[in-house]
């Protein structure tokens, strides 16, 4: 197997990378690098490009042009080594419903050609880790939504991958999963994984990753940490405002000038401030009155909207 040894070479390197299906580009000629243990995001809605350069990345789609490195290796040419030093979180679960849950863990890795000496202590390790200790002798079919997602991390990293790839990892969960989700993948994290996710959940993207780029259209549109972007492209705050779908536009006019800028969407305006309470109180004096107002920080939803004119879930 060909290993290159970790040094401050990045992991992962594109530059002009693309993707075609006929005349169609999946992913543009984007370029980006990635660190080893960074946590690293693609941040767009869903057509954005983001799992077509998973695919790349994970050595299992060929690109059109451009060049890419992973582990300082080429994907096109060294597609089985670079798949031994990975873990693949895909979208969708798939586990063997055939097999019971610890039992996932130990024949996922005979993949990998681990021994069973190695597999029983491992897979008892990651159980621990998921928080499915007690589980490992239940059917897949009985467990929650969370627990799959757990499990297929847990699977994801019994080969001691140097990169965890995630796709959409919380999609489909409710809060409470969401939030234990992203305590596991924090853990990783700290334990100096090197973590590289796509998602359309700005929040989710603010909680994980160190760096990331906002990608639309097969193109990035920015990069950088989730701070900076906000800083860069946003206000401190964002004053939201409901008159009701056939008011809006008009009322977005008689605010105009009160904010640094403003956004008329379907259902909402918004106004984007460093003082949203003071920005309301100017609102109120126009004489008009919302049906309902909201004051919240800028997120990376906002970064989304200013940089392509429309909200980031559609």
């Amino acid at each position: 197997m060909v290993v290159v040894s970790a040094s401050k070479s990045p992991v992962v390197a594109a530059e002009s990378l693309t993707k075609k299906y006929k005349d169609f580009a999946a992913v543009d000629g984007i370029s980006f690098e990635i660190a080893q243990g960074e946590s690293f995001g693609f941040l767009g809605p869903n057509g954005a490009g983001k799992s077509t350069t998973m695919r790349m990345v994970g050595a299992v789609s060929t690109r059109t042009s451009g060049s890419l490195s992973v582990v300082g290796l080429d994907p096109n040419n060294y597609g089985p080594e670079i798949r031994s030093q990975l873990g693949v979180v895909p979208q969708a679960d798939n586990l063997d419903t055939e097999l019971k849950v610890r039992d996932n863990l130990i024949v996922y890795g005979r993949y990998f050609g681990l021994s069973r000496s190695y597999l029983g202590p491992k897979a008892d390790e990651l159980l621990e880790f998921a928080q499915l200790k007690e589980k490992a002798k239940e059917r897949i079919d009985d467990l929650s939504g969370g627990m799959k997602r757990r499990l297929t991390i847990a699977r994801a990293l019994i080969n001691d991958p140097r990169i965890l790839l995630l796709d959409e990892p919380t999609t489909g969960l409710d809060p409470q999963a969401r939030h234990i989700l992203w305590d596991r993948l924090f853990r990783l994290k700290e334990q100096g994984t090197t973590l590289i996710l796509t998602t359309h959940y700005m929040d989710e993207a603010e909680q994980l990753c160190d760096r990331l780029v906002v990608i639309d259209k097969g193109k990035i549109m920015a990069e950088g940490s989730p701070a900076a972007l906000i800083r860069k492209y946003s206000t401190r705050e964002v004053l939201e405002l409901r008159f009701g779908s056939e008011h809006n536009a008009a009322a977005a006019k008689k605010v105009e000038g009160l904010g640094e800028r403003i956004e008329v969407l379907p259902d909402r305006v918004l106004i984007y401030s460093d003082n949203g309470e003071a920005t309301l109180q100017k609102v109120t004096e126009t004489g008009l009155n919302p049906i309902t107002s909201l004051v919240r920080r800028s997120s990376l939803e906002d970064v989304f909207l200013r940089l392509t004119g429309r909200s980031l879930i559609e």
